[in-house]
């Protein structure tokens, strides 16, 4: 893929640009480990004030950086504006917090005198530069939920972000500039995928950070397992959405049909297989299926635009790849389910019935506002199907019943359950999956602690 500003609303190629060759690239490597060394060495303090000041630029760049992605990628220019603010927000929860929670920790007294010490205490200390390898989807959000806690546990660093948003990528690199961070503390490398895996096996590079596709998660992680470097990788999702007879049906369909479509579809927490319990599933499909046909599809810079293209051709062709399988294999088309004529690779809000095993839409993602219903009979039923899928990001469940909730909560294979509400992303939860979604932790302290070394300092009498 070249590196390259694409418009998805009509194709038009806006802005190229051409990869960094070898000396720029060692350049930045060895500009990135000399700025680590006193980078290291600030206080929390300094690096609040920095981060803090990247927030308020980044508020008032809103308007401007929110167009630029949306011509980027093509989601809705006002999602694109909150996304932005959700940035904002993240950094300065990362700036107020950061010291707390990465304070030195006292192990309890009984067991300091156990190991005949004296004094033991557990420091985190950052490990250095940190690649960091992100998706167009969430073209801000992915990089500032690495970038605001490694920036604030004292790491440095380097971002190669997809090749259909560089100047979002270079927008972030501008951005921590001006707000004071020294030269090397965050830089992008306009670098195509082929680059990666030299870069990891640089020894001046210490760990990586991966949200994107499941190739790409096993590629980074064979290099960094080869070389014993720390990664925390954030893959695909194809996340359940389970309706119970007590919920509040109106809410969970409203809420079910954003939790489809935000960001066109295009996201790994969004819900994507809605399983329905038989007592209520008619009249969840009936109200489903009108908000679906309901949303606004055009143009992503006006602002009453719901449904934007979708980011590229392939992503597109892919989706219809995956409706076509289970249309021809019985699947029933509620709504939508062909792609849209005329220019930009739109795909309309569609939804399919009559899921079975054998279609490839039950075990792959659908990267695209694509819904599948199932009909279930029971609780038991419903966490057989959520779990009958390679992933594990999140999940949802709407139940009004205390012991379905702590069931669901105890049983369904997933870093997260969200119950009578819609999976999100915040700086104080922790964030990630299991199975083929990967693993560690972004966000809350977790996060903040994926790179850094955890240092027992023992001392004797």
């Amino acid at each position: 893929m070249p590196i390259a500003t694409v418009n998805p609303a009509n194709g038009e190629t806006l802005k190229t640009y051409e990869p960094m060759g070898e000396e720029e690239l060692e350049r930045r490597l060895q500009l990135a480990e000399a700025t680590f060394r006193t980078y290291r060495t600030t206080t929390f303090a300094e690096r609040a004030r920095l981060l803090n000041k990247a927030a308020d630029l980044l508020d008032q760049d809103q308007q401007e950086i929110a167009r630029v992605m949306t011509t980027e990628m093509g989601k809705p220019v006002k999602q694109a504006r909150a996304e932005a603010a959700k940035c904002a927000k993240a950094m300065r929860w990362y700036a107020e917090r950061a010291e707390r929670l990465l304070a030195i920790e006292e192990p309890d007294e009984s067991d300091v005198q156990d190991s005949g010490a004296s004094r033991v205490r557990v420091r985190y200390r950052p490990l250095g530069p940190v690649l960091a390898v992100m998706p167009w989807n969430f073209p801000l959000w992915q990089v500032v939920r690495f970038a605001a806690p490694a920036l604030m546990a004292g790491n440095v660093g380097l971002l190669k972000h997809a090749s259909n948003v560089p100047q979002t990528a270079l927008y972030l690199e501008d951005l921590f500039h001006r707000a004071g961070f020294p030269e090397g503390a965050f830089q992008t490398l306009l670098i195509g995928a082929g680059a990666v895996d030299g870069i990891l096996r640089d020894e001046r590079v210490r760990a990586a950070t991966l949200t994107g596709s499941e190739p790409a998660g096993r590629a980074v992680a064979s290099t960094a397992g080869e070389m014993v470097k720390k990664t925390v990788l954030e893959l695909g999702g194809s996340d359940p959405y389970i309706v119970m007879p007590s919920a509040d049906l109106d809410r969970a369909a409203q809420v079910a049909v954003t939790a489809r479509v935000q960001n066109n579809g295009q996201s790994c927490i969004a819900a994507k297989r809605f399983i329905v319990h038989t007592d209520v599933y008619d009249a969840f499909a009936e109200k489903f299926v009108a908000g679906m046909k309901a949303l606004k599809i055009g143009d992503p810079l006006e602002d009453d635009t719901e449904i934007g293209p979708l980011s590229s051709e392939q992503g597109r062709a892919d989706v219809e790849e995956l409706v076509d399988d289970a249309k021809r294999s019985g699947a029933e088309v509620l709504c939508g389910g062909a792609a849209l004529e005329g220019p930009g690779w739109y795909y309309p809000p569609t939804v399919l019935a009559g899921i079975t095993r054998e279609m490839r839409i039950h075990r792959e993602e659908a990267f695209g506002p694509v819904a599948t219903l199932y009909r279930v009979d029971d609780l038991d039923e419903a966490i057989l199907i959520a779990n009958d899928s390679p992933f594990g990001l999140s999940s949802n469940v709407w139940t009004r019943d205390e012991d379905e909730v702590e069931r669901f909560a105890h049983d369904l294979e997933a870093g997260a359950v969200y119950v009578n509400g819609m999976t999100a992303s915040h700086p104080a939860f922790p964030f990630g999956g299991v199975k083929r979604s990967g693993y560690g932790r972004e966000l809350s302290e977790h996060g903040i602690r994926e790179f850094c070394n955890i240092t027992t300092v023992w001392q004797g009498a």
